[in-house]
C-alpha cells in the first residue's frame, strides 16, 4: 500500500503532524526540571556541537529565518545562557558563545531529550522508528526553505 493516495488522505498527516508538534512542544516546555524552551534548547545543543557559530549558522541549523533566530538570540543572551560576541574577521557578523550557565542548561536539556525520544519511541520497533526517521527527513527535501527565508541570515 506504498504511497496510496486514498491512504494518505485518510490519515490526515497534515492535521496530525501539527497536533503531535504542538502537543510535544508545550508538555516539553511544562515540565518542572525544564529550565529552557525547546527552542532555546535547540539553540544550545547547536552551541554544544559547535560553539561560537556565526548567529545565522544557528538560524540555519534550526531552520529559523533572520527575524526568528534574532528574537531566539535575545531571548537566550537575556537569560545569560549565550553571549554574543563580534566576529573577528567581520565586524558585521556576531557569533554566538554558550556561559557557564548554559552549559549547565545544556546538560539537563540532553537527559530531558533523552527522556523524551524514550518515550516517543516507546512501543516502536527500531525498523518502525527508521521508518518515522526517513518520512520526517523527506519533508525537509519535498519543502525545502525558500531563498527569501534564507538571505540576511547571517548577522
Amino acid at each position: 500500500m506504498r504511497n496510496n493516495e486514498a491512504a494518505a488522505k485518510h490519515h490526515r498527516l497534515i492535521y496530525l503532524l501539527s497536533v503531535a508538534h504542538r502537543r510535544l512542544q508545550r508538555w516539553m516546555a511544562a515540565q518542572p526540571q525544564s529550565t529552557v524552551t525547546p527552542a532555546q534548547a535547540g539553540l544550545l545543543f547547536i552551541l554544544g556541537k559547535q560553539d561560537g557559530v556565526l548567529i545565522g549558522e544557528a538560524g540555519a541549523a534550526l531552520d529559523m529565518g533572520p527575524a526568528g533566530i534574532s528574537g531566539l538570540v535575545d531571548r537566550t543572551a537575556a537569560a545569560r545562557l549565550i553571549e554574543r560576541r563580534a566576529d573577528c574577521e567581520d565586524g558585521r557578523a556576531w557569533r554566538i558563545w554558550l556561559t557557564p550557565k548554559g552549559r549547565s542548561a545544556l546538560a539537563q536539556a540532553k537527559t530531558s531529550a533523552a527522556e523524551v525520544n524514550a518515550a516517543l519511541t516507546e512501543g516502536f520497533t527500531a525498523a518502525e522508528i527508521d521508518i518515522v526517521a526517513r518520512w520526517l527527513t523527506s519533508i525537509q527535501d519535498k519543502f525545502p526553505r525558500s531563498s527569501d527565508e534564507q538571505h540576511g541570515a547571517d548577522e
